[in-house]
């Protein structure tokens, strides 16, 4: 096809050819402007006669526009366009599948999905997080509290808190610009057993021939190590030769080592090691243990354990409720040995520690008492 003739109009870089307007047939201008920008020449159409209703005029004011840069070239907005169509939109539903693949399947992992598809995607699963605000949280809160717990509830917005954080920290899209507010929950549940229970307990694990089950609630009991802890064990995270266990990202933190004792130290040295798997208590293909609660669910049953007590995380309870009571434990070594990071959830313990105290002083009590007070003799007695 033949170059068109290019005709000059009043206004400096503006020019049109003629054309025929695909809307009517008739004859029109097809107005163009060119203009330098960052020392390369810009070419480009302003629009037509007639079905832009294009003049000389209004091409001159766009090309000023494009001078200015108050708008973009026409290349510069295909660009934009392109970018705009091949840009992902992280949607909380987007992000869950994102987080998931970059989380090892683990019980906790599963638990939170469950959570996920219950509780988040029907109703925010459609949305972008800064999509979200304040009112569609407290929507979720309220509605999620008429028929779950507040530890259930808060479980889920912290899910939500978490998804927030994954998607900045990873650069993927922006996170919720407020802060999320959760129901209070009282976490100072303390469980604890009876001397006879325990001794049901050590009977019942006797008995139970899981290869595991038994022997992590033993490790519970003399360390306090976490239900997370247990599973995550690995051979080499067992120093024999110093007498320490390395405690793998006990809730989140930094990993830490508490001291193994004699009783822990014979447990483990006596386990069989799994071929090819690298755990003290392996699961299937020798991978990271994600499940036990069948098998400790038996041995509960069989020592007779209260229904809501939590076979490891009770035992946890128990091992630092024996500690506390002993009143040779101060609270300090307890927080240490329990790897919390602050001492207010040690706290929970104290009263049994200060029951020890008051029974040592009423004895103190009752032997001065003694000593102030002597007993009538005999011969007072017969007299």
């Amino acid at each position: 096809m033949p170059k068109q003739k290019r005709i000059k109009t009043d206004y400096p870089g503006v020019y049109y050819i003629k054309g025929t307007s695909t809307a009517t047939g008739k004859h029109e201008r097809i107005y163009y402007i060119y203009y330098w920008k960052e020392g390369k020449k810009i070419e480009e159409k302003a629009g037509r006669q007639i079905e832009d209703a294009m003049t000389p005029a209004r091409a001159n004011a766009l090309r000023a526009d494009r001078i200015s840069g108050k708008s973009l070239s026409n290349a510069d907005r295909r660009a934009v366009r392109r970018q705009q169509e091949n840009e992902v939109v992280w949607t909380v539903s987007r992000l869950w599948e994102e987080y998931k693949a970059n989380k090892p399947l683990t019980k906790s992992v599963a638990t939170d999905e469950n959570r996920f598809k219950k509780h988040i995607l029907p109703v925010v699963g459609h949305k972008q997080l800064k999509e979200l605000a304040p009112l569609d949280l407290d929507r979720l809160r309220i509605n999620l509290g008429k028929t779950l717990k507040p530890q259930t509830v808060k479980h889920v917005l912290g899910l939500i808190k978490r998804l927030s954080n994954f998607g900045v920290s990873r650069r993927l899209c922006e996170g919720i610009g407020f802060k999320i507010t959760v129901p209070k929950v009282s976490n100072l549940k303390t469980e604890d057993l009876s001397a006879e229970q325990m001794k049901k307990l050590l009977e019942a694990i006797k008995k139970n021939t899981h290869p595991h089950a038994g022997d992590m609630m033993r490790l519970a009991l003399s360390t306090g190590m976490r239900r997370g802890e247990l599973f995550k064990l690995a051979w080499e995270d067992i120093d024999f030769q110093r007498n320490f266990i390395r405690l793998r990202e006990p809730k989140g933190g930094d990993d830490q080592t508490i001291p193994m004792n004699e009783f822990a130290r014979q447990l483990l040295f006596n386990r069989p090691r799994f071929k090819d798997s690298p755990y003290v208590f392996p699961g299937r293909q020798g991978k990271e243990l994600i499940d036990i609660n069948h098998a400790l669910a038996e041995i509960k049953k069989d020592a007779g354990l209260p229904k809501d007590f939590r076979a490891l995380h009770g035992l946890r309870h128990v091992f630092a409720s024996m500690l506390a009571s002993s009143g040779q434990v101060d609270m300090y070594t307890l927080q240490k040995l329990l790897t919390h990071k602050s001492p207010v959830m040690t706290q929970r313990y104290a009263h049994l520690r200060d029951e020890t105290l008051i029974r040592a002083s009423a004895l103190a009590g009752q032997l001065v008492n003694e000593i102030v007070q002597p007993k009538e003799t005999e011969m007072e007695k017969s007299g």
